[in-house]
């Protein structure tokens, strides 16, 4: 499948996909990376990689609508079939969703539907859970309401911080990513209307 991400930071999930597309685990090729942020490392990364990059920065737009209609723009012309988002922080507006007519992955800090939105982590240490994880999920026209594909549980420890929670929750994230896209991509997982089939 034809895939393209969008990362507004440092690309650690990017990175683990390309090594796992490298090592011929995924039947994907990432064909486009973009970014709401000039300087994400993610960008650098898929330039190391030969991956051709195109930036979303949102004051270069009059508003969301049209920083959407770009990006639809972006996926048409370099025919992708699949969109990943790899720790981009923008939500994608409904219109977009619908437009898109592709599946959209996304992968967040925590155990949907608990903790959404952004500092998932600290979240989990206010509430004081046990056990928190990461999600691999469709992007729907919700926050982080989409249909689950995979979950991996991490367990809270009495002594993390949000920042030593956060770097494991990382490490899963790493091996949960491409095992969803390789589910999805290989045909062995399909949404139904709000369910995942496996």
């Amino acid at each position: 499948m034809r895939t393209a991400v969008l990362a507004s930071g440092r690309g650690s999930n990017l990175k683990a996909l390309l090594e796992a597309q490298k090592r011929g685990e995924l039947p994907i090729k990432i064909v486009a990376v973009g970014s709401d942020q000039p300087k994400a490392a993610a960008l650098e990364l898929a330039k190391d990689n030969g991956i051709p990059t195109q930036v979303f920065a949102p004051a270069d737009y009059p508003n969301r609508q049209a920083q959407d209609e770009e990006l639809l723009i972006w996926l048409k012309e370099n025919q992708v079939e699949l969109l990943l988002l790899a720790g981009y922080m923008r939500v994608l507006g409904p219109q977009f969703i619908r437009q898109a007519n592709i599946p959209v992955l996304n992968i967040h800090p925590s155990l949907l539907p608990a903790f959404p939105g952004l500092h998932a982590q600290r979240q989990a240490l206010d509430y004081g859970v046990k056990v928190s994880g990461c999600t691999v999920h469709f992007v729907d026209e919700g926050l982080d309401s989409g249909p689950i594909i995979l979950q991996e549980a991490v367990p809270v420890l009495a002594e993390d911080t949000e920042d030593s929670l956060a770097q494991r929750i990382l490490e899963a994230e790493h091996r949960l990513y491409p095992e969803a896209v390789r589910l999805l991509a290989s045909g062995c997982v399909k949404r139904v209307g709000r369910r995942v089939r496996i």
